[in-house]
């Protein structure tokens, strides 16, 4: 599983400080872009979204979200978003990423992302070394 940090910014929330239900998919957004980028310092992976867009000319795009909200964040809080593997296929990954807080869960996300062709934006398989890596973190 893989861990990342984020704190909660006035931004993130609504005039009462509570945060904005669509920023929890920026937090999960977030730490799959640094688990990538993780992946990357973790032997020698092609660790970046550029990485993935110059060096095997695939992109990985989200083909589809479910989200259980169930405790609100705050403003200033220092939340974890965990990302684990849910489901790993050919063409796509489903990964689970619930965001704590203090331990206690606030959020699930179940979110399918598919690997398309830079040149035609047709799907294309996972790269092999893909889930194995984020296995390893």
């Amino acid at each position: 599983m893989h861990s990342f940090p984020i704190r909660v910014y006035y931004s993130d929330t609504d005039c009462g400080g509570i945060v904005y239900h669509a920023r929890y998919l920026d937090f999960a957004e977030h730490a799959r872009t640094e688990l990538l980028r993780d992946i990357g310092s973790n032997a020698e992976q092609k660790g970046s979204h550029r990485a993935l867009m110059e060096e095997e000319q695939l992109a990985l795009v989200v083909k589809s979200v479910n989200v259980d909200y169930q405790r609100p964040a705050h403003l200033d809080d220092l939340l974890a978003v965990e990302t684990e593997i849910e489901e790993a296929k050919h063409f796509s990954i489903v990964f689970r990423q619930t965001v704590k807080r203090d331990g206690e869960t606030l959020c699930v996300l179940l979110i399918k992302v598919a690997a398309v062709s830079t040149a035609t934006m047709r799907p294309v398989p996972m790269p092999p070394w893909f889930a194995p890596a984020v296995n390893e973190l």
